[in-house]
């Protein structure tokens, strides 16, 4: 279901403050270095975004790629103070995801996004005209897209008239696909069956939904066709959905045929004891680390978090070549992550955990509410927020102060390695990260106090976790690191406390 799940989201990168240029290869570039998610957000509303907030607010903290009660009124009380006031102190860019561009069957169901029926860019989002108009204003907020791009498939339907008015049937898809043009693997149903057999892994159909043939000539020229003409609209970035499904070396040649040089993220879920890797796509691009997205949930939830220091040498993806998330689309509907009504707090902790600790290019996610698992966007897609939440039944998760805080964090210490590593109790850590920024995270339910020593230079630091800056002055917590790096803080419990040499006072 990941990749049904997935057709149909807007998966787009923004990112603020930075020139409209392809991306490099490699993980975003720069030294604006997260991507949100901003999942099945409107055309017109990623547009509306970028202009009122991601790009004045400097909130291009990220780059966009197209979140129970308890967990919200906690985020609320702790982390959405002052939120616009303290953004207008920062230029901090990043990339935007939204959703996939391309014509898809009809229906409400958020995953209907990921199943193509044509390359017309006429779909729930928003029509070609709209999509170039959010590309165009993303760019002059300084912010840069990236396009959650199917290629493995097409519908998984077997007739209908798509949202562009395309009629189509399973295997037949006018002036693009007939029948000769998709993989026929012979089981039941032609669906996988046996995940630890990789010719059916890559040649058979997630649950029914027609696998392209990505052998042959013809489909790579079309697909290719495709990103080529989100590219020439100026998308910045990939995220290449269902990437396992499509043999590494025909992905690598559908991918050298695209024009420049965009960034690329493919998705490339681990399953124990499978055969298909997800190193073997990091000569693509990055390639996404679900196992990073499941040892966070175990941790904060039961685990304890005391041995998240080395993610490096844990036989995943490289930390350089890793894109990674606490929650995504998929996960935080499935049980496979942590999401918004996560409790103790665990999701907005360890939110912060990926945003301070080095390994992998994170990913943030901006959603809404629900629960309905299959639900689509509330407001016919029209993405809404205020403040630092969100309205209509948005999250606006980007906007909340504690992931922004985190971000301009994540930007400040940039590269640097992790330092004065502390960890007292099995779910409490804290560490610094070069010289330019220290993090306290209390996974437990009774409050942590102590003397913390860091690598910073002696000062007043405001907290990035309660606030940040205003005027000069911190709006939550002021934290004071003295002569010798040491400095005094009680944590509360399933709170969080950071400071960064991007934010003093």
């Amino acid at each position: 279901m990941f990749a049904v799940c997935l057709l149909g989201v807007v998966a787009l990168a923004v990112l603020v403050n930075a020139s409209p240029i392809a991306l490099a290869p490699r993980g975003p570039s720069g030294d604006k270095t997260v991507i949100v998610q901003m999942f099945e957000w409107s055309w017109d509303s990623i547009a509306s975004e970028c202009t009122n907030f991601l790009g004045p607010a400097g909130e291009a903290l990220y780059r966009v790629s197209s979140f129970p009660i308890l967990t919200l009124v906690k985020a609320t009380a702790l982390y959405r103070v002052n939120a616009y006031q303290y953004f207008t102190d920062y230029t901090q860019a990043k990339d935007l995801q939204a959703s996939p561009a391309q014509e898809t069957i009809t229906g409400d169901q958020w995953w209907t996004d990921y199943q193509p029926v044509s390359y017309t860019l006429t779909g729930k989002r928003g029509d070609r005209a709209s999509y170039q108009n959010m590309i165009d204003t993303c760019h002059a907020a300084g912010v840069r897209i990236i396009a959650d791009a199917v290629l493995n498939h097409m519908a998984g339907v077997e007739s209908g008239t798509g949202t562009g008015g395309t009629s189509f049937t399973h295997y037949n898809y006018p002036n693009l696909y007939q029948y000769q043009d998709f993989h026929h693997c012979g089981s039941a149903g032609d669906d996988i069956a046996n995940y630890d057999n990789r010719t059916e892994v890559q040649t058979c159909e997630l649950t029914n939904l027609a696998d392209l043939n990505t052998e042959s000539d013809y489909v790579k020229g079309k697909l290719a066709d495709y990103v080529n003409d989100l590219l020439s609209l100026g998308v910045d970035g990939l995220r290449l959905d269902a990437a396992k499904h499509i043999a590494a070396d025909s992905l690598a040649d559908i991918t050298s045929r695209f024009t420049g040089s965009p960034y690329i993220t493919s998705e490339t879920i681990y399953g124990a004891g499978e055969p298909i890797q997800p190193s073997e796509y990091t000569g693509i691009g990055d390639a996404q680390e679900f196992r990073y997205t499941s040892t966070l949930q175990g941790a904060f939830t039961s685990n304890g978090i005391s041995g998240l220091q080395d993610l490096d040498n844990q036989g995943w993806v490289a930390g350089d070549k890793a894109n990674v998330f606490v929650a995504n689309h998929d996960t935080e509907r499935n049980g496979n992550s942590l999401n918004y009504k996560s409790s103790n707090n665990a999701y907005v902790l360890a939110t912060i955990f990926s945003l301070a600790h080095p390994y992998g290019t994170p990913t943030v996610l901006s959603s809404y509410e629900f629960s309905d698992t299959d639900a689509g966007a509330p407001n016919s897609g029209a993405g809404t927020c205020s403040g630092t939440g969100g309205e209509n039944g948005w999250l606006c998760q980007h906007r909340w102060i504690a992931f922004a805080g985190m971000v301009g964090f994540r930007n400040t210490v940039g590269s640097a390695e992790i330092t004065n590593w502390v960890s007292p109790g099995n779910q409490q850590i804290a560490f610094g990260r070069g010289t330019n920024g220290f993090v306290i995270i209390n996974n437990q339910n009774s409050e942590w106090s102590g003397t913390f020593t860091t690598s910073l230079a002696a000062g007043t630091y405001c907290d990035v976790i309660s606030g940040g800056v205003s005027s000069g002055a911190c709006s939550g917590t002021s934290i004071t690191v003295a002569s010798d790096g040491t400095f005094s803080a009680t944590v509360g419990a399933y709170d969080a406390l950071a400071i960064h040499t991007g934010a003093t006072a």
